[in-house]
């Protein structure tokens, strides 16, 4: 075998970012046997952000952000998707080092969109306020991760970002 043909068939593939399930989803390994890719969900969104990626239903907050109204949680018929007493997400918003504030530049417009208050700013001695979110304030509902200019704000579940 040809050595540079060697070391393409080594290279590591880049790797997939986690993928960012509706609300009240199955642990992941139980969501994937259980979505059929029917699309109840994404007709039931108000919001219009669910979307299939391989045949699965996955939050696209590009689009815009999940209200937890639990309107895709009552119309999943396979199971992926459990009813129970509250609507809540396994996602959680997390700051990349991309953040103009990080970056020494002024910039508070996720802490603006987050309705549940779990972006605050910290002062730093002689500069500028950093973004500080709350993990067990953030619902993962994504109101912050289209309106950043950079890109800088990644929604993943909770074992990726703060366990």
């Amino acid at each position: 075998m040809q050595p540079d043909r060697r070391r393409f068939l080594r290279a590591r593939l880049p790797a997939r970012e986690p993928a960012r399930r509706p609300p009240n989803a199955l642990r992941e390994d139980r969501f994937t046997a259980r979505c059929d890719g029917c699309g109840a969900c994404l007709t039931a969104c108000p919001t219009r952000i669910i979307d299939l990626r391989d045949g699965l239903a996955e939050l696209d907050f590009s689009r815009g952000e999940c209200r937890l109204c639990g309107d895709c949680v009552r119309v999943c018929t396979p199971g992926a998707l459990v009813a129970g007493d509250i609507v809540r997400s396994d996602l959680r918003a997390r700051v990349s080092a991309s953040c103009l504030a990080v970056r020494g530049v002024e910039c508070r417009i996720c802490g603006d969109h987050c309705e549940a208050g779990a972006i605050r700013f910290r002062p730093v001695p002689g500069g500028i306020r950093l973004p500080d979110i709350a993990a067990e304030a953030c619902t993962g509902c994504g109101a912050c991760f289209s309106p950043c200019p950079e890109a800088a704000i990644l929604i993943q579940p909770i074992t990726e970002c703060c366990a």
